[in-house]
This record gives structure tokens, C-alpha cells and sequence, in this order.
């Protein structure tokens, strides 16, 4: 490399730290609660960049709650134990024997492992789930389906599969008090202290909204919403994602994740923004650009 070439870099460098000084600025002491799942999470150069991210954001005076999640890893295990399982609108049900399984590959090997991977980056997390300190009190999931041939909707049984009902963010608050970074695997305390089994994206967003987050990054592995022609969207208003969803522009498995993200909004927190975790430092790019990445969805 000649010194000119030297120089231009060095100057690309600096071109970058000056556009991310006044975002550094408007984030000090807010928080980000950053849902980390999708197939990046089987990616250990993924995890150990996302890991640095998260300890360079919180370096510079933000926030950071990172919620886990762990299909794949939980179906490879059952497949290791031979238990079966199976789906129910995308949710995996849940008997006795699969929420022990589902708990020690979420609460161990997944969240102690992401908490390795940032403390490696020279960060301090703890790992949690919402058992402890009880700070997510669970209720099962309702599921109903209509027979073909009546108007009868039958009750469907997903065992153990659970929604947030409360979320006490004063545990949380302690932690980030004591300079450390939660990483929390989406399992709930029931009323009579069951184990429940949380879907990641909703645990995300419970927790961004009992934080009253500044941002609720989801990454995933999408870029984002797309417009009826295909097309990627920076930024979707309130109102304009409710109508795609009406309209059938956001259909499938984005419905849920885009209606975790407007409920976000709808109860306190500032923005969220949907984003392919496997683009390399998604979550920098998005707080320390002015374009971001993903797809952004502001407060109505």
C-alpha cells in the first residue's frame, strides 16, 4: 500500500468516527434492548463480532440488554435425545419433558456462551433468565383453530409455551446500574412456578417496553420490510406498517415480528427497528449512521 493510499484510508476512518460523534452523543445514557437470533447465532465469527459490538456500545455511554434466542440449537439437541416436538403457528410445543430441555439449552449452554463471548471482547454481562429474581412473570399461551365444517374454535394445547405477563425492569435496571450488560434467555416463571418457554422476539420486546427503551433492534434474518414490489424500506410510520399488514404486503412469519415491533412503540419505547443480524456490525451501523440498516418504525 502506497502513502497515498494509506492516507485516503485514514481519512475514511476519520470520515466515520465524525459521523457517529453526534449519535454517540444523543444515545448517551439511553438503552437499547437488542434481540440476538436467527441463523447468525450458529455463526461463532457472527457471535464474536456481535459480542464486540455490544461492549463498543456500551463502552460509549449506552445501555445494552441483549434477549437470546435458540431454536435451532433447542431442536438439535431434542433430535440428540430423541424427543419429538412439534409446531403450532411457528411456536414449538412444550410438553414436561421438552421445557427441561428447552430451559438447560437456553438458560446453559446458549446464554452462558454469548456471556463468555463478551467478556472475552473486554465487556461484563450477566446471564438471566426471567426466573431470576422472578422478573418475568409468565402465562401460557392460547392458541384457537376453527373446524372446517363449524363455526366451533377448539382450544389447542401448547403445553408449557408462554407470554410475558409482567416484566419487573427494576432487576434489570440494578445490573445496568453496576456497569454490566444483561443477556437474558426467554424463559418465564409461572404463577405456580412453572417453567415457561417464551418466544425470543416477544420476550424482546416485553423487556424493551418494561425499559422504555430508546431502540428495540430485532435482529433476524431479514433485512427488513420489503414494499409490495419487493423493494427494502428504511422506514415504515406506525400506521403504514398496520396497513401492510391489513393489505397483506407484510405477510407470514414477518407479521409477528412486525407487530412485537409496533406493540414496542405503542408502549414506550422510542423506536424499533427490524435488521439481518448477519450483516457484519448491523447493530453500529444502525445507532451510528444516518442511513442505519433495517427497517425502522417510529413511535405513532
Amino acid at each position: 500500500m502506497d502513502d497515498t493510499q494509506f492516507q485516503k484510508q485514514l481519512h475514511e476512518k476519520a470520515a466515520i468516527l465524525s459521523e457517529a460523534l453526534p449519535y454517540m452523543r444523543r444515545y448517551a445514557g439511553k438503552t437499547f434492548v437488542v434481540k440476538y437470533g436467527g441463523h447468525a447465532m450458529g455463526d461463532e465469527a457472527i457471535q464474536r463480532s456481535f459480542a464486540e459490538d455490544m461492549v463498543l456500545l456500551k463502552q460509549v455511554g449506552i445501555n445494552i440488554v441483549v434477549v437470546h434466542g435458540g431454536g435451532p440449537q433447542i431442536g438439535a439437541m431434542l433430535d440428540r435425545l430423541k424427543i419429538k416436538s412439534s409446531f403450532i403457528d411457528g411456536l414449538r410445543v412444550t410438553d414436561a419433558d421438552t421445557v427441561g430441555v428447552v430451559e438447560m439449552v437456553l438458560s446453559g449452554s446458549i446464554n452462558k456462551g454469548l456471556v463468555a463471548s463478551i467478556s472475552r471482547a473486554g465487556g461484563m454481562a450477566v446471564g438471566l433468565s426471567g426466573k431470576d429474581g422472578g422478573f418475568v412473570k409468565a402465562r401460557a399461551v392460547r392458541r384457537t383453530k376453527r373446524r372446517p365444517d363449524s363455526h366451533i374454535e377448539d382450544v389447542l394445547d401448547l403445553g408449557f409455551v408462554g407470554e410475558p405477563e409482567t416484566v419487573d425492569g427494576s432487576v434489570l435496571t440494578r445490573f445496568i446500574a453496576a456497569g454490566l450488560i444483561p443477556v437474558i434467555a426467554p424463559i418465564g416463571l409461572g404463577e405456580n412456578g412453572e417453567t415457561f418457554n417464551i418466544n425470543a422476539d416477544t420476550m424482546a420486546g416485553a423487556v424493551a417496553e418494561a425499559l422504555n427503551a430508546e431502540r428495540f433492534l430485532l435482529l433476524t434474518d431479514v433485512e427488513g420490510i420489503l414494499d409490495g414490489d419487493k423493494r427494502h424500506l428504511a422506514e415504515v410510520s406506525h400506521d403504514a406498517a398496520r396497513e401492510m399488514i391489513a393489505t397483506g404486503v407484510i405477510h407470514g412469519g414477518m407479521i409477528p415480528k412486525v407487530e412485537t415491533c409496533l406493540s414496542a412503540v405503542e408502549n414506550g419505547v422510542a423506536a424499533s427497528v427490524i435488521m439481518n443480524g448477519r450483516v457484519p456490525h448491523a447493530p453500529l451501523l444502525e445507532a451510528f449512521t444516518e442511513k442505519g440498516v433495517g427497517t425502522l418504525i417510529r413511535a405513532p
